[in-house]
């Protein structure tokens, strides 16, 4: 490790996105924080991927906050982060509010006067509006990918290989940024440990919808934070009724509350015995619930990311919007239909028909599934 990393004791990990981001990043924040003695991490992250810190054994703090510069920003509206009564404003208004909101995060971390920062973004990423906020926050050692000369936003600049010369998974690109200032970790496992509340909660939540937590069951997680990570509801339907019918299993439906009517639709639909879960498990009792289950069947969505880190097989339903986001480490199957506009980068189909997920086969989901439940267990590599 270069010198001045050496001394760096209070560390800024900045990973804006969500919490399947924040996951991927695990194994390099472990390799950060065993580096140095006595080193300390905080994550700045959205809302979501700050809610991974309790789940996580190297993040010592987390601040959440809403970038606006991002797309979680511009979903809501430009309201995110803001406060209630901010909603319904026009948009000179939001813009400033966005504005002061920034400069407040710039003396909220100048007061906590971090020795460095270590900026993690995506391949289709800029780090610059972040590195601007560490320099003004007086952060003197900030490392980041860049594909452009950021000149002194950046002490230590890793000039970007990706897309132009190769495309690694999301946890090999951060791996490969920390080892820069040598940061090295033996195992890349991704983080996301239950705590021991959440797993005898979701055990009781499980028994009281008659599923024995101690018998094989199947978790299903129909929904995606992204549009175009959405599997087809119809599909799904016929993914329970396939199930139902091949494995002959309890299956668990979870999603978010904001999902209970899609989950209700897609269980009768289905005319199959299944249970809803939808809105009824914080993170915790989900990551819990997604140790349990036998296997686990979702969208590329951070549901995918927390069974790999628990060790659940999974079957990934893998919109092809961009490559290196696939399940790391864990047994799985990854299905998708090949299509023209593959590793689109976008979060909506810009074509409007979503066949990278349409054209998946229900049958594909349900042979999949049955593959996983009847291959011998076997040791991820990094694990």
């Amino acid at each position: 490790m270069t010198t001045p990393w050496q001394d760096a004791r209070r560390i800024l990990c900045v990973r804006l996105d969500g919490l399947g981001a924040v996951l991927q990043t695990s194994p390099a924040l472990r390799a950060l924080r065993a580096a140095v003695p006595g080193r300390t991490l905080t994550l700045l992250a959205s809302p979501s991927g700050a809610a991974a810190l309790p789940f996580i054994p190297d993040l010592d703090e987390a601040v959440p906050w809403t970038a606006p510069w991002t797309h979680v920003w511009l979903r809501d509206g430009g309201r995110a982060g803001m406060p209630a009564s901010a909603s319904g404003s026009s948009s000179a208004a939001t813009s400033s509010s966005a504005r002061w909101g920034t400069l407040a995060l710039v003396d909220r971390l100048a007061a906590r006067r971090f020795d460095a920062a270590v900026i993690f973004t995506t391949m289709t990423q800029s780090p610059l509006p972040a590195a601007l906020l560490c320099h003004l926050a007086g952060i003197p050692l900030r490392l980041a990918h860049c594909r452009d000369n950021p000149y002194a936003l950046l002490t230590d600049w890793v000039p970007d290989p990706e897309p132009a010369q190769l495309v690694r998974h999301e946890v090999q690109r951060q791996l490969a940024l920390v080892q820069r200032i040598g940061c090295r970790s033996t195992a890349s496992a991704l983080s996301f440990v239950p705590r021991p509340g959440d797993v005898v909660a979701a055990r009781a939540r499980l028994a009281d919808a008659g599923i024995d937590p101690d018998h094989p069951w199947i978790l299903l997680h129909p929904g995606a934070g992204a549009a175009a990570h959405r599997y087809p509801a119809a599909h799904w339907v016929r993914v329970l009724r396939g199930l139902a019918q091949a494995a002959r299993l309890p299956l668990v439906l979870t999603g978010s509350a904001a999902e209970a009517d899609l989950l209700d639709a897609i269980r009768i639909d289905a005319g199959v015995p299944a249970v809803t879960l939808a809105g009824c498990l914080p993170l915790g009792e989900l990551g819990a619930a997604l140790q349990l289950a036998a296997v686990a069947v979702t969208g590329n969505a951070a549901p995918a990311h927390i069974a790999a880190a628990v060790g659940t097989p999974v079957v990934d339903l893998y919109a092809l919007t961009a490559p290196q986001h696939t399940p790391w480490h864990v047994r799985s199957r990854v299905l998708f239909h090949d299509v023209p506009c593959r590793f689109c980068a976008g979060r909506t189909c810009a074509q409007g028909h979503h066949d990278c997920l349409a054209g998946v086969a229900p049958q594909r989901v349900v042979d999949a599934a049955l593959e996983l439940l009847n291959e011998p267990a076997r040791a991820a590599d990094g694990r």
